[in-house]
């Protein structure tokens, strides 16, 4: 990363290669020396025993004191621990694997010939792009090469320089797809395993994947798995990939696992009026930076641009999936730019990206499970900043979804929505649809996409489509009727059997 400003003598480079390694030999007595029971007393990274090029990239870009998981989890890794940490949304998690990456590999001298020396894998093309950005900050001092492989850039180019990258940095397709096909990547002498958000790599099914890519690596490196929750199947995870892995979480038992700077509330409303609450919601917080999550990119396509053709009075940007890469990423730069600004989004938005100034995160839907929704809100409230979410609910979601929260000991209140502060949208919504062909049939497809994933959740207690009233949501949406679905078929015959009965 780092790039030679001027040409030296040979007796230069060896008397400074002689000083490196008289500084690394310190640094490694130290490192022995390290005492577990003395993790928490370090409060700044110049405590720690790193490298000064490490120390300089960090106080260049103001990293001057650590946070917990990174008190508990980066002295541990320098003693070439696994590690199995968990921490809240925001608190660093993304340092506390990259130092002891760039330690690990000063420590071994590592050059370009050398091959790969770490393989950092993110669960989404955002989160890893984010990731390297961080990497080439902080580890610019740092003679290492560090590459990115992510789904949506040109493969070719990808695999004409991955032989060269010291630290690679990816998600698990594009890697599986480069360990099967680019015969220049060398992963023999791989030192460091990182799987960023693992419970999340887990969730997007992604577990043959990860198999495949470690049951093809050495077994005598070191591996750093680190979420927000330890979840069982990380456990499970960690069982194949660590070994003797230290448990590390900074959140005890009592303690909520969302941040204390979080003011978390939750509504309930009807299904047919959450376009006119979310509508109100944006209306009256015009000066706000906020993260508006939905369930599908059908429905973030079908708001974003509804309320587009309406008018609100602020930016809107959307973020999903399905988008092409290239406009994600200027997606991303947009909204870290903007000051007022609302982005309709899926929960790819949802693991590990920071966006600056986040004001409020607000659900639209109902997410699958209590680790979805610590997600989501983790958006803002980060690094000791404040922030604010809402969950919209329906009457059928509340009670059971609300208990699994306080399960969690996630501290969430209610609010009432003031009726002189709601405003209907429907009228104009039925009027878009009627004149525009194009957006009646986004509609149709955001009904179809919601009803859907209502359909295929696990947690029946809190998603039940027999208590959907679909007519009168397909109808807030602007249609004239619920689009034929065959699964809606099996429900409506429920229905009629229970009348009957």
């Amino acid at each position: 990363m780092a790039k030679r400003t001027k040409k030296t003598t040979r007796e230069e480079r060896r008397n400074d290669r002689l000083k490196d390694e008289e500084i690394l030999k310190l640094l490694t007595q130290r490192i022995e020396e390290l005492d577990p029971s003395e993790f928490k007393k370090f409060s700044r990274f110049d405590e720690l025993p790193l490298n000064f090029k490490t120390i300089k990239g960090l106080t260049e870009n103001s990293y001057i004191n650590m946070t917990d998981i990174q008190k508990m989890t980066i002295p541990m890794s320098l003693k070439k621990h696994d590690i199995l940490g968990a921490a809240k949304t925001g608190s660093g998690k993304t340092l506390a694997f990259l130092i002891p990456i760039l330690e690990r590999l000063a420590h071994e001298n590592w050059n370009e010939y050398d091959g790969t020396g770490a393989l950092i894998i993110s669960p989404t093309r955002e989160l890893a792009v984010q990731t390297y950005e961080v990497l080439l900050k902080i580890g610019k001092h740092h003679n290492f090469s560090c590459g990115l492989v992510i789904g949506g850039k040109d493969y070719s180019y990808e695999t004409e320089r991955i032989g060269k990258i010291n630290i690679l940095i990816g998600t698990p397709g594009r890697l599986l797809q480069h360990m099967d096909q680019s015969a220049a990547l060398n992963l023999t002498n791989l030192q460091v395993l990182v799987l960023d958000e693992a419970d999340r790599i887990l969730d997007l099914g992604f577990r043959k994947t990860l198999d495949n890519i470690v049951n093809n690596l050495p077994n005598d490196r070191q591996s750093l798995l680190f979420s927000a929750t330890q979840t069982k199947s990380v456990q499970d995870l960690a069982r194949l990939s660590l070994v003797n892995p230290q448990y590390i979480t900074t959140s005890t038992d009592k303690e909520s696992i969302t941040p204390e700077s979080l003011e978390q509330s939750y509504i309930v409303t009807s299904l047919p009026d959450k376009l006119d609450v979310l509508w109100s919601f944006i209306k009256s917080h015009l000066s706000s930076k906020m993260i508006v999550f939905l369930s599908s990119s059908k429905q973030v396509h079908f708001i974003y641009e509804s309320f587009r053709k309406l008018q609100p009075g602020i930016s809107l940007m959307k973020l999903h999936g399905r988008q092409k890469q290239k406009a994600r990423m200027e997606t991303t730069y947009k909204f870290n730019q903007a000051q007022q600004c609302c982005l309709f989004a899926t929960d790819i938005v949802a693991r590990g990206l920071d966006f600056p100034a986040i004001d409020w995160v607000v659900q639209v839907d109902c997410p699958e499970d209590t680790s979805t929704y610590v997600h989501r809100v983790g958006r803002c409230a980060r690094f000791g900043r404040t922030g604010k979410s809402m969950l919209m609910l329906t009457p059928s979601e509340e009670t059971e979804f609300i208990k699994n929260l306080k399960l969690k000991k996630i501290d969430i209140k209610k609010l009432n929505i003031k009726s002189s502060r709601k405003k209907t949208i429907k009228p104009q919504l039925q009027s878009l649809c009627f004149k525009n062909p194009e957006l009646k049939y986004l509609g149709q497809k955001a009904f179809i996409s919601y009803a859907k994933s209502i359909y295929i959740q696990k947690d029946k207690a809190v998603f039940d489509i027999s208590k959907i009233p679909l007519e009168e949501y397909a109808r807030s949406l602007g249609l004239s009727g619920a689009p034929n679905i065959k699964f809606l078929d099996k429900v409506k015959d429920a229905r009629q059997m229970k009348m009957v009965i």
